[in-house]
């Protein structure tokens, strides 16, 4: 072979190598990339990073269109990354996992996916349309149903039998009975049994005229770690700002539950004021103490019911006015508004709410809204407390979701949640005793008017 011939070969073989690498950098090029922002809720501690990591990379293996990166940022310092991103022009497509409290911070910049779930034919029908619902802002869906934690009722059962009393019903629309009657299980009836429960140092329950309400042993009943608004949402749902009329108001069956609430720490005492929840009777939480016989609380709870020793089960809400309203705390994914590639976004997002939503799922120890995953759910729940009996309350409660949610969006929503829980310290703490409760409504309403008109200057 002459010299003139090899030289040729090795060009062409250059040259072939240089095509194929060039390819292959092109074929790279070409990829999607989606970004995954972890850290304005949970996702971003050490021990659910490695099962993020896993997500990501099956993803990225199981297809050649997209590739999924992920950042995590440490959720103290979450919401100032995310804003500075989206000032920069660099917002992330997809932020998650992310309750309605972390998501508000950010209004008008999440993608309305109606139109993609339209598109890809995503089935919404597996969940409960009250449940989707709560992720409604107007006409757009801002986000499908992944991590639920429905508001229950909690109660001790070795307080029940000690007080003699009937357990409260498991299901919804069940009668309860007392005093020999069957009654409705409706609010009212909750705080004459609550009352029966709340216990004082000489032993006297809460319905004896000799009842001394300044050294209480036992409650009956407690909002637990609640805020005003899922607290008033028990008695139905509502929009801070009217989407008729542009106003606050504050409807009626707020100002009756905020009544009900007044009466039962005040008035009746079977639900504990601010001192009492702060002081060592009710530690290491209300419920977890033994010394509360029933707490409204959300499904997450069960990870802290190590510390009680009593047995407890689970029991529907109360009704108001024959309806039975069941507030719902919800984390999930969103995409960004931003984002310059909504269907890639769309993909990664159906993924990660359907083959990779069991391992994140089991990874922050959330409840699924799949029903195909909820079994296995509360089965590992059910090992860890065999007092427990009504687990098939928990998806049912999904079907009274209470929608508008008790975190939905409003104008300048921050100051307006600090002013909510400025009035919910008003009336627990000691300056509540005296309070006119519609007087203070009226001032709340007047004062949240102030922050949603300021917001829109």
């Amino acid at each position: 072979m002459n010299k003139a011939r090899k030289f040729i070969m090795v060009v062409v073989a250059v040259v072939t190598a240089l095509t194929l690498f060039q390819g292959a950098l092109t074929a790279k090029a070409a990829k999607t990339t989606v970004n995954w922002f972890v850290g304005l809720g949970t996702g971003g501690n050490p021990e659910q990073q490695p099962v993020e990591d896993a997500v990501v990379k099956k993803f990225n293996e199981s297809q050649s269109d997209i590739e999924l990166k992920i950042q995590y940022v440490d959720n103290k310092v979450a919401a100032d990354a995310l804003s500075t991103l989206i000032a920069a022009g660099n917002a992330p497509d997809i932020v998650g996992p992310v309750g309605f409290s972390g998501a508000n911070g950010f209004p008008g910049a999440w993608l309305d996916l109606a139109p993609l779930v339209a598109k890809n034919k995503t089935d919404m029908s597996v969940f409960p349309e009250s449940l989707v619902n709560i992720y409604k802002e107007g006409d757009a869906l801002v986000g499908i149903p992944f991590a639920v934690f429905p508001g229950l009722i909690y109660y001790n059962v070795d307080l029940f039998d000690e007080a003699g009393l009937a357990y409260p019903p498991a299901k919804v629309g069940e009668k309860y009975k007392l005093d020999g009657k069957d009654v409705e299980w409706s609010w009212d009836t909750l705080a004459t049994i609550a009352q029966k429960l709340t216990i004082d140092a000489a032993g006297k329950d809460a319905t004896d005229p000799a009842f001394d309400a300044t050294k209480i042993n036992q409650f009956g009943f407690v909002h637990q770690w609640g805020t005003i608004r899922s607290e008033f949402s028990t008695f139905g749902g509502a929009n801070v700002v009217d989407p008729k009329s542009g106003k606050v108001v504050i409807p009626e069956n707020w100002r009756a539950e905020a009544q009900w609430l007044h009466d039962g720490v005040w008035k009746t005492h079977f639900i504990p004021n601010e001192t009492y929840g702060a002081s060592d009777l009710l530690k290491p939480s209300e419920f977890a103490s033994g010394k509360v016989a029933m707490a409204r609380v959300m499904l997450w709870y069960t990870c802290c019911m190590a510390d009680l020793k009593s047995k407890w089960d689970l029991a529907v809400p109360p009704s108001y006015k024959g309806q039975t309203y069941a507030p719902v705390d919800a984390d999930t994914f969103r995409i960004t508004k931003a984002t310059k590639n909504p269907d890639a976004a769309f993909k990664v997002l159906s993924y990660l709410l359907g083959d990779a939503e069991l391992d994140l799922i089991t990874a922050y120890g959330a409840y699924p809204a799949r029903p195909d995953l909820q079994k296995a759910s509360i089965e590992a729940k059910a090992k860890l407390y065999p007092s427990v009996k009504n687990w098939d309350i928990v998806p049912e409660m999904l079907k009274y979701s209470v929608a508008p949610s008790h975190e939905s969006n409003y104008p300048n929503f921050n100051k307006g949640q600090d002013r909510f829980a400025a009035f919910r310290t008003l009336l627990y703490g000691e300056t509540g005793k005296d309070m006119d409760v519609n007087k203070e409504l009226d001032k709340l309403q007047a004062d949240l008017q102030a922050i949603v008109d300021a917001a829109k200057k």
